[in-house]
């Protein structure tokens, strides 16, 4: 490891791109500790402590805990994430957009620049209700966490909120275009993996104390290091179908007559289809901070972490996003057509049309598995956190309270950050990104990371 290591530097272009990437993701680190104007420092801290077990908890991973301590980057890269499922939404909806799409370059720089500005609308809409719910609110102590509210703190607010989460997103890209890996889910994994050592160290010091046994330690080790392996396992999972190539007579030359496969990943939409469904999940809590009605708050109460109704919405999200991030990204009607063309197919299936039914049949059933997987992994932080709170199902919910055990109705008391979603995205843009520099390493004529064989990531 220590030679592989060795020798990304020695390629120059890769150890460029390398520290590029570690330079602005330092920049991106930094940010996330430069305090908003006009809030007490103090008071945030001590009500995000209190609100660890919380949806702004959730939201907090994904910024790096910028929200948390309500940072100039406190909206993270989270209105841009949104922003992009609108313009997918509206793409297939909207004949102006999907005509875009299909121009090439040139149409996906348009899309590109209506993202862009997608996620400045959005950008100000959640700063401007962070800036009503921080108005709103006090730390346990009773302490104003604005301690001179008003239109002067809520106009600067939506300024540096908005310009930090334009300056993210401008991070991301240029981490994609002169770095290494998708510079977007690099902002999200690093601002977990921060974390990770300060939960560790918290875990360590309860063990001290006793407030965790040493057999729950190792008991919750060996289940996170099954669940990174599961996740490794799935995210590596192919449904392979078999291609036969006719041979094929051009000039003096003979073509063709090989046998392949086609790889269908279990798990085409990656981790997106999580960060999708948690972005819009979002959108509740900040609508509700802004609109002071009985109806919204009790939707906004329904919605929050670990109510059934949030659970239920969830899981239905990522199974939705799950099939249509896999119809934009991969089409079975150009699969058959590019088979066909260069004389591919499927033993016992006919090429053309029979073939693209027969590749979409087969896609849809491995998408509800790998949408099933996604669901399971991301709702364990419920149970290791908040657990599953019956109580407020009509009619049945009293019994179910009283039916089912405390650990599961009030959770584990885990640390957040060996959740579930936050695994999935740091094991699958690790995946990646190691996969992108060993590609970059074997061109070179260099040995990857481990010496007679090739990692493979998600995609490979």
């Amino acid at each position: 490891m220590i030679e592989s290591l060795r020798n990304i530097f020695a390629i120059p272009d890769l150890r460029k791109r390398v520290l590029f990437t570690f330079l602005l993701l330092a920049v991106y680190r930094f940010g996330a500790f430069i305090p908003v104007p006009g809030v007490d420092p103090n008071a945030i801290e001590e009500f995000t402590k209190q609100a660890s077990g919380t949806i702004l908890g959730f939201l907090n991973l994904f910024s790096g805990g910028a929200l948390g301590r309500m940072t100039i980057f406190a909206l993270g890269i989270m209105p841009y994430i949104s922003s992009s499922i609108i313009l997918q939404l509206l793409t297939v909806v909207w004949p102006y957009l999907e005509k875009l799409s299909k121009e090439g370059d040139l149409g996906r720089k348009k899309i590109t620049q209506y993202t862009r500005y997608g996620t400045v609308v959005l950008s100000i809409i959640q700063s401007m209700g962070i800036s009503f719910f921080l108005e709103q609110t006090s730390a346990p102590g009773g302490a104003p966490l604005v301690p001179a509210p008003g239109w002067g703190f809520r106009l600067l607010t939506i300024l540096t909120l908005t310009t930090g989460t334009a300056f993210v997103m401008w991070l991301g890209e240029q981490i994609t275009e002169r770095g290494v890996g998708n510079g977007i889910s690099l902002i999200i994994f690093a601002g977990i993996v921060v974390g990770l050592p300060a939960a560790i160290f918290n875990t360590i010091e309860d063990i001290r104390t006793g407030s965790m046994s040493i057999f729950t330690a190792v008991i919750f080790m060996v289940f996170a290091v099954v669940v990174v392996g599961a996740i490794v396992l799935m995210e590596r999972a192919q449904r392979r179908i078999p291609v036969q190539y006719a041979k094929r007579v051009v000039g003096r030359k003979v073509y063709g007559g090989q046998s392949t496969y086609l790889p269908l990943r279990l798990n085409t939409g990656g981790v997106i289809p999580v960060i999708f469904a948690a972005s819009i999940l979002s959108f509740p809590q900040t609508i509700g901070q802004m609109i002071d009605s009985p109806v919204v708050k009790a939707i906004t109460r329904a919605l929050s972490w670990g109510e059934p109704l949030y659970n239920l919405v969830y899981v239905i999200s990522i199974i939705f996003f799950c099939y249509f991030y896999t119809s934009i990204i991969f089409n079975p009607q150009d699969t058959a057509e590019n088979m066909r063309k260069y004389g591919g197919f499927i033993p016992g299936i006919r090429p053309g049309q029979r073939t693209a039914d027969f590749i979409d049949t087969i896609l849809t059933r491995i998408t509800l598995v790998g949408a099933i997987y996604l669901s399971l992994v991301a709702i364990l932080p419920e149970v290791l956190l908040t657990g599953f709170k019956v109580a407020t199902i009509p009619f049945i919910g009293g019994w179910l309270d009283a039916a089912i055990p405390r650990f599961i109705t009030e959770g584990l008391g885990v640390k957040f950050y060996f959740g579930g979603t936050s695994l999935l995205i740091v094991v699958g843009v690790a995946m990646d990104t190691v996969q992108q520099i060993e590609a970059q390493m074997v061109m070179r004529h260099y040995d990857g990371f481990v010496k007679g064989r090739r990692i493979r990531g998600r995609r490979g």
